[in-house]
């Protein structure tokens, strides 16, 4: 059997492979193995998978660390998405919460306006819902856990009404005192230097007007007012086209659509407003049958100043701001007028001989701005309502009822 290893050594490498085993006599730290036939070999094969002992440690502490370190991510992953949604839900609770407490703010608002109309027939700004002081003390009876308050009124018939320069609800032609009354209000702003606008061509003053006009007017022709209107024909090159209104504005930032009105003029300076801080699109009354008709009466006893050089004629102008410093003194106290009158003015010496439009003035509004500020946990939310007192028809009874309502 020996000849024939020596002649077949691939036969005998196998026979060695299958024969080859651990005997009682071998001493295990000397890894020899002993063949039948009785000689000692050294075995010097191993596994392909084996791996020593330290290395196999080494991967383990790998491993460990791998988990460890996708464990550690995934609890940061948790812990950010938790606060996340914590902090949302906040917010949300917190946006809710200023939302109702400026709609209180409103409803506090309408509630000093209409014991206002009850008890008085004219609206200046001594009465009590231009009173910050009095608003005060209206709302300390409105206390809230956390937070704060707050609100402003203003008279929006103190500006001018935008859809009272034709007369509706014919809405064809020019209300002449309105389109005066427009005259000098744009020619305010072109002589204002410190504005430094350029209102030439399509942004003159006449200019604007009769585009503003085509743009309120129910005809809708090649018929434009003027040289400088501009109808829907107009628009529609434009890039979007558009139409014109033909009717009433509806919101006042539908204004920069017309011709000639420029954002620097609309919207004017950070230090100096611009036409808008002046402007409305309320002011609405029942007109004939169905329809509705703009008287455009100011409120000349709290018209902002730009306001009084429309109303008072360019001759005139000296005395804008002595009317204004009157005003201002009667608010403080130092100065005493019946103003039950929308001529109240002509009782002060100086100003006897004012002649204004009674086409433009009025000494009564139902007509106001509420802007309603809720603070809490140094974040803040205003609602700017516009609302109109009316009275119930048989009961008499004076409330508000809401025109227009924008949060943020």
């Amino acid at each position: 059997m020996f000849d024939d290893f020596v002649k077949r050594p691939t036969s005998a490498l196998r026979f060695i492979a299958l024969s080859l085993r651990r005997t009682r006599s071998t001493p295990r730290d000397t890894r020899l193995a002993r063949l039948e036939f009785g000689t000692f070999y050294k075995v010097v094969f191993r596994s392909a998978f084996y791996t020593p002992l330290k290395n196999r440690r080494g991967v383990a502490l790998l491993v460990t660390l791998s988990v460890m370190t996708v464990l550690v991510a995934a609890s940061l992953e948790y812990n950010r998405r938790a606060r996340f949604e914590l902090v949302s839900s906040a917010a949300a609770r917190d946006q809710l919460t200023m939302t109702e407490m400026a709609k209180a703010g409103v409803q506090v608002a309408m509630a000093i306006l209409a014991k206002d109309k009850a008890e008085n027939d004219t609206d200046t700004l001594m009465d009590d819902w231009a009173d910050p002081v009095k608003i005060e003390e209206v709302l300390r009876d409105f206390p809230f856990e956390d937070g704060r308050l707050s609100f402003v009124i203003t008279d929006e018939l103190g500006k001018i009404q935008v859809n009272a320069l034709v007369k509706y609800p014919d809405s064809r032609q020019f209300n002449e005192a309105q389109r005066t009354l427009w005259e000098r209000f744009l020619q305010h702003y072109a002589d204002r230097k410190e504005l430094k606008l350029d209102l030439k061509d399509d942004s003159e003053p006449a200019a604007i007007i009769n585009s503003l006009k085509d743009w309120l007017d129910s005809g809708d022709d090649d018929a434009i007012t003027g040289l400088s209107g501009a109808e829907s024909s107009y628009y529609e090159d434009r890039e979007p086209p558009y139409q014109a209104r033909n009717g009433p504005v509806q919101d006042l930032d539908e204004l920069l659509l017309v011709k000639g009105i420029t954002p620097e003029l609309f919207y004017g300076r950070p230090e100096i407003p611009g036409i808008s801080s002046y402007l409305t699109v309320h002011g609405a009354t029942p007109g004939e049958g169905t329809g509705v008709t703009f008287p455009g009466r100011i409120n000349i006893a709290t018209a902002e100043l730009p306001v009084l050089f429309a109303l008072v004629p360019a001759e005139n102008n000296d005395l804008v701001e002595t009317l204004d410093e009157l005003r201002r003194d009667m608010v403080s106290g130092k100065q005493t007028v019946n103003m039950k009158s929308p001529n109240w003015f002509t009782q002060i010496p100086g100003l006897a001989g004012l002649k204004l439009d009674p086409k433009l003035i009025t000494a009564a509004s139902d007509v106001f701005r509420v802007e309603s500020t809720a603070t809490l946990h140094d974040a803040d939310l205003t609602i700017t309502a516009v609302v109109q007192r009316v009275q119930a028809p048989k009961a008499g009874k004076w409330t508000c009822r809401i025109l227009s309502w924008q949060v943020g």
